[in-house]
């Protein structure tokens, strides 16, 4: 399994995602699935992946190929719109599902993604995408400017509360990364490293892009005030709330 969001803000764009694509009693491996498209002086492109790992790899490798062909085809270098960027890893991805299906089939295995793609074309604002299995796919919203994919529950309630579109690139930053971190405490299929990269808007080039193992001194740091945080306010209940009941005494 694994966790992957995306925040889109006034300033720009957050990405984040783990890195774990399998997990088990003796067998874990380490994939990234923050995969950045810079093409050119008008556009940039970041796509996140989750689902079956062989269908992602390839629908990546698609892309890359034809966006780097310099002829008519349909690509990400030549599109005009982000919708159409959209709509195109869609119909790629659910080529290569399909391409695969009768294999899988006969294994029994789960051959779909799920990709959140992001970026900005001159002309047009910052945007993200979540695509679906089927090739369709949805934006984000003013009310609810975030994006996830793969094991999504434990880290939405912090971003139901907390994200906002004017949100600094930094603070949607170090909220992606709390996201993730309740995550990966509450699903061991979701691990570290995570990756974090910020686009900040009318740039169309990544702004800043870091891994944080749990080695990381600035990981540790914010993970320890947070958890420090939550202990403080939840000691401040009994003092705060009324004891009404013998279970608030």
């Amino acid at each position: 399994m694994t966790y992957c969001l995306a925040l889109a803000l006034d300033d720009g764009l957050v990405f984040a995602s783990d890195s774990r694509s399998n997990a088990g009693s003796d067998y874990v491996t380490t994939y990234g699935k923050t995969h950045v498209f810079p093409l050119g002086p008008d556009r940039i492109f970041v796509i996140l992946t989750a689902g079956n790992l062989a269908t992602t790899q390839e629908v990546i490798n698609r892309l890359r190929r034809d966006a780097q062909a310099g002829d008519d085809r349909p690509s990400l270098a030549t599109v005009e719109y982000l919708f159409e960027a959209a709509d195109l890893v869609g119909n790629v991805s659910l080529d290569v599902q399909e391409h695969h299906a009768r294999g899988l089939a006969r294994g029994g295995a789960d051959g779909t993604a799920t990709l959140i793609v992001g970026g900005q074309i001159k002309g047009e604002p910052p945007q993200i995408f979540m695509v679906y299995p089927e090739g369709n796919a949805i934006t984000a919203s003013e009310e609810t400017p975030y994006l996830q994919i793969g094991e999504s529950k434990y880290g939405k309630p912090i971003l139901d509360r907390l994200a906002h579109r004017s949100l600094t690139l930094a603070d949607g930053a170090r909220l992606a990364l709390v996201s993730l971190d309740a995550t990966a405490k509450s699903n061991a299929t979701v691990g570290m490293p995570f990756d974090v990269t910020l686009y900040q808007a009318d740039t169309y080039e990544i702004g800043a892009s870091q891994r944080f193992g749990r080695d990381s001194v600035a990981y540790q740091a914010l993970n320890e005030t947070w958890n420090d945080g939550l202990q403080q306010v939840f000691d401040s209940l009994a003092s705060s709330v009324p004891s009404d009941g013998w279970y608030l005494c």
